[in-house]
């Protein structure tokens, strides 16, 4: 006797918020790939409607009009799973909290609000047993997350390095591959449109800093927010220092750190940063170019991991979109609690000043004798040993003299001690100037 087939799921009730260059994206694939999506999630997916801002606007996607409104709580009431892709803090948050409350599972790619309000959604889509997902936030297309919160999830992650802002990393792939100056290289990006007309978010490290406290939170299970990132951005780096970095064998990224540290009475915490930084050529990172992220992951047991891909996009970026509503879907269809982080303990946020790291400093001094002993005797007193040091000797100083230029790599020290030698050399009389300060990672 043949068993009653199983009845068809009922479709999910999917609802759009936001229609930009990722939601768009997002429609288009759930309106055309409507079937192989159903089939690979248990059920059928149903678009039920987009909220924009203007039913006007023009946009890169022909989509049924009747699928735009601006009412954005009755889209949310009605949904099964809400896609958030609006960006910034309200009414994002609100709308959010407000799909929760009903009920609905979300996912989102909205990386300023779950760096700096992540807790609160975890904590609302715990308690509603919903799932909460939000792969789309950080390296665009790239899985990540899913990766660090499930595959890791028996290991311990020890350190984490990434490049995680494709406009920065062009910028400075830009400089190093043709030479040229950070506002030439920016231009090109934003006639590319990898920058905006103000890059202040990608090139001040804002960006990068938001993905960096979410890739802690989820490596070290531990809920970090934005203001326990130390923030450098780019506007500073120069030709200069791109050419002298070249020189040298390294190459300038700016990168997003998250380690296990143990401070100064030997207590155990995370240090989270993102800063310009050297790094030698043969390190896996130093390979990235364009506006392509990676994440390079440092666990006891897996050892090296890197995880490699287009960061940006409307296309790739809506790829991850879509693979958190696949599986979140697939959760709803066989039942089962939703699933948002591993929290499990409480590991503190360290200053910077406990970070250790390498410097590399670059000096321009007065050609006379005695000026490396005196140098020397500021980094002995601070603790600081100096791994190299590089010297070139121009003519027509100041005084019509000759003047050195040097570069010093230093060993790894912590950043309290490096900064203060920085400070006290920097003060001396024979020093004309500080023409760079750059920490170095992967020696």
């Amino acid at each position: 006797m043949n068993s009653p087939a199983t009845p068809p799921a009922r479709a999910l009730r999917v609802a759009l918020l936001g229609c930009g260059n990722v939601g768009s994206q997002v429609a288009r694939i759930l309106l055309e790939d409507a079937e192989n999506l159903g089939r690979r999630a248990g059920a059928p997916l149903e678009l039920t409607g987009i909220a924009v801002r203007s039913l006007d606007a023009r946009r890169d996607v022909d989509l049924p009009a009747g699928l735009l409104t601006t009412d954005a709580e009755a889209l949310v009431e009605d949904a099964d799973i809400v896609i958030e892709l609006m960006g910034g803090i309200e009414p994002a948050k609100s709308l959010i909290l407000r799909a929760i409350g009903h009920g609905a599972t979300v996912v989102s790619g909205n990386k300023a609000l779950f760096a700096q309000d992540g807790p609160e959604l975890y904590e609302q889509a715990d308690a509603a047993g919903v799932q909460l997902s939000y792969e789309a936030a950080v390296a665009g297309a790239i899985p990540i997350l899913r990766p660090i919160r499930d595959s890791l999830s028996g290991d311990r992650i020890t350190r984490v390095l990434g490049i995680v802002n494709g406009t920065t990393n062009y910028i400075l792939d830009q400089m190093d591959s043709t030479g040229a100056s950070f506002a030439d290289a920016l231009k090109a990006a934003q006639d590319l449109g990898y920058a905006e007309a103000d890059p202040t978010a990608d090139v001040e490290g804002h960006d990068a800093a938001a993905k960096a406290a979410i890739l802690a939170s989820l490596s070290f299970h531990t809920r970090f927010a934005l203001e326990d990132v130390h923030c450098e951005g780019i506007t500073s780096v120069t030709a200069d220092d791109i050419a002298a970095a070249a020189e040298d064998g390294y190459v300038i990224k700016l990168l997003a750190i998250a380690e296990m540290l143990t401070d100064e009475s030997g207590a155990a915490g995370v240090g989270v940063r993102v800063h310009p930084t050297l790094l030698p050529r043969s390190h896996p990172l130093a390979a990235v170019r364009g506006a392509f992220n990676a994440v390079f992951i440092e666990a006891e047991n897996a050892g090296e991991l890197m995880f490699y891909g287009q960061g940006a996009g409307g296309t790739p970026t809506a790829s991850a979109v879509l693979g958190d509503v696949v599986s979140a879907a697939r959760r709803m269809v066989l039942g089962g609690p939703g699933r948002t982080e591993t929290t499990t303990g409480h590991v503190p946020p360290l200053s910077i000043d406990v970070v250790r790291t390498s410097y590399c400093i670059g000096l321009e001094v007065a050609d006379q004798p005695g000026v490396l002993a005196r140098i020397a005797q500021i980094f002995a007193e601070n603790g600081v040993s100096i791994e190299t040091m590089r010297q070139r000797i121009h003519q027509g100083g100041p005084d019509g003299g000759t003047t050195a230029e040097l570069r010093i790599v230093t060993h790894r020290a912590p950043e309290a001690s490096l900064a203060a030698t920085v400070e006290q050399v920097a003060a001396l009389d024979v020093i004309t100037a500080v023409s760079s300060v750059l920490r170095v990672e992967g020696i």
